[in-house]
């Protein structure tokens, strides 16, 4: 057997081992022992994308969903460099994958040889382990060196308390097709009963006990974790739940969908001051939320690991790994008046909602409405996200993603692709024409791919509708070309390419019909940037009016 057919079989059986169960490809030359090794093995579910890009936010929507490592592979050369953006994400979001890049050998770097760049620690920091192996050799010792390698590579990658990318460099010299020999200096099996190194996880740490308080508020943004834990303790203790859509905090009779609200409006700001807040995960969608955390006398922010604590206010004043949120005892007039405010709140933006047509803040807010229990939702950056924030209604039975790490809008097709993949139930997306565009290779699937379950609702604003709710909207000469970027493409075109079913939405009510189906599909809405501007202006004025009332 040639070296590089047995490290790359060894390496993807130790890995399959340690608990992996999806890899994706993006073709190549020198990636090839690696595709093969990973084709042959049964116990994987193989996903292809000919555009490295894609593949690389393909498994990030795998591992983000699953929360398990998912393997990505590619060929050398600027092939790896095109998964950067994707190790971005999973750095700041904290997605465990592994990122397998081939690469030349030592004696090929720096002569011009054909696809060869420097790949040593290409992503940077934005990794949370890197290791080069050796160039494979037919010797004794080989075959533990890369099972060991393997399972600290997955270990890594899993976390506990800080997942994340891990990139392992892989130089390969030819031959890179086996051989038909099967012979090896050493027996290249691992452990029959497991992984080669078997990792003990720690015990869960003492939490933080706080002292009983009705004044408290819980606040969850993205990637909390154990959120039915603290939202349950929250409602126990009387606090209100203020809770971004992707935090997975948003349902029962404590949920404060309105905060933005609420926290917008300085007499109701002043007027609820917390005794302590607890932050779970990264709150990052709501500007009067992030201010308002800034005044809060104390602020405890629960962190898994404490080497990486969210604090993007820099208000924090405790950062524990679980809190302790007693039952405190009392009347509940702190969290009458948080629901009272809301319930105000929303019933004045859902009037003004139901007479905005098809606005986009309505058709986030109708879309979750529509969707089955079981349903996954992924959300896209900019607007979409911001609209389900601002519009979602508080309900139980779905699941809501979004890439709020670095918060792009690139590959967003192919991780809504991913996650919808990992996810056991029908899959929905929400996303800009922008980013659609930006990503619409996510939609190249060869006939032998898993296809997955996901209708992708897209509204198109022709441009980025974001900017006309930012200060730029006020430089008019300039703005159309430079910030709104109208593009004037006709996206059933762009669906009929690669045979994705399409539908165009004109009405709202016609949006629960244009659900349905099965397999990958685009529901096209279409919208109006200024029109969508003054919506906003209404739901703003409308809700903080109506709060005042109450209030009087």
């Amino acid at each position: 057997m040639n070296p590089a057919t047995a490290l790359a079989t060894v390496l993807v059986d130790e890995l399959v081992r340690c608990g992996l169960t999806d890899v994706v490809i993006a073709p190549g030359s020198r990636s090839a022992p690696l595709a093969l090794a990973a084709h042959a093995e049964s116990r994987l579910r193989l996903h292809v994308r000919v555009d490295e890009r894609s593949a690389s936010f393909l498994a990030l929507g795998l591992a983000k969903r699953t929360d398990r490592p998912v393997a990505v592979i590619c060929s050398s050369g600027t092939a790896a460099a095109n998964f950067h953006p994707a190790v971005i994400e999973a750095a700041e979001s904290g997605v465990p994958l592994l990122v397998l890049t081939a690469d030349r050998p030592p004696e090929l770097r720096g002569t011009g040889a054909n696809q060869t760049i420097d790949q040593l620690k290409l992503y940077g920091t934005a990794t949370r382990w890197f290791a080069e192996l050796g160039v494979p050799e037919d010797r004794p010792g080989q075959v533990a060196y890369w099972r060991s390698l393997a399972c600290r590579a997955y270990q890594r990658a899993l976390g506990p308390g800080d997942p994340g990318p891990v990139h392992l460099n892989l130089p390969f010299r030819e031959p890179l097709l086996p051989d038909g020999d099967t012979s090896w200096c050493e027996p290249l099996g691992g452990d029959a009963n497991g992984p080669w190194v078997r990792v003990r996880v720690a015990p869960p740490p003492v939490a933080l006990h706080l002292p009983p308080t009705r004044r408290g508020v819980l606040v969850v943004g993205d990637g909390a974790p154990n959120v039915r834990r603290y939202v349950a303790a929250a409602g126990m203790a009387g606090w209100p739940v203020l809770s971004e859509p992707q935090g997975g905090g948003r349902y029962g009779d404590h949920a404060v969908s309105t905060y933005h609200f609420l926290l917008g409006m300085p007499e109701f700001a002043d007027a609820h001051p917390p005794d302590v807040v607890v932050t779970l995960g990264r709150p990052g969608l709501s500007r009067p939320l992030l201010s308002w955390l800034t005044r809060a006398p104390e602020h405890i922010v629960v962190a898994p690991d404490l080497d990486r604590w969210p604090d993007p206010t820099r208000s924090a004043t405790q950062v524990a790994q679980a809190v302790e949120i007693p039952v405190a005892s009392g009347d509940d007039a702190w969290l009458h008046a948080w629901r009272r405010a809301d319930q105000a709140a929303r019933a004045a933006m859902d009037e003004v909602l139901d007479s905005s047509g098809l606005s986009e803040p309505r058709l986030a807010r109708d879309l979750v409405d529509a969707l089955p229990n079981g349903a996954l939702l992924f959300c896209g950056s900019s607007m979409p996200i911001r609209d389900l924030d601002q519009a979602m209604r508080p309900r139980r039975g779905i699941r809501v993603m979004a890439s709020r790490g670095a918060s792009g809008i690139d590959g967003l097709v192919s991780t809504a692709m991913g996650a919808a993949l990992g996810h056991n139930g029908p899959s929905y997306g929400l996303i800009g024409d922008l980013s659609f565009l930006h990503d619409q290779n996510g939609l190249v699937l060869g006939p032998r791919e898993p296809r997955p379950d996901l209708c992708l609702v897209v509204v198109n604003n022709d441009g980025g509708g974001i900017f006309s709710m930012l200060p730029q909207a006020a430089v008019r000469d300039p703005f159309e070309r430079v910030f709104g970027t109208p593009h004037g493409v006709d996206l059933g075109y762009v669906t009929a390419a690669t045979r994705t079913p399409h539908t165009l939405v004109e009405d709202i009510s016609e949006l629960p019909k244009a659900l349905r189906g099965e397999g990958p599909r685009v529901v096209e809405v279409r919208t109006d940037r200024e029109s969508n501007a003054l919506v906003h202006a209404r739901l703003k004025d409308a809700a903080q009016e109506a709060v005042r009332a109450a209030l009087a």
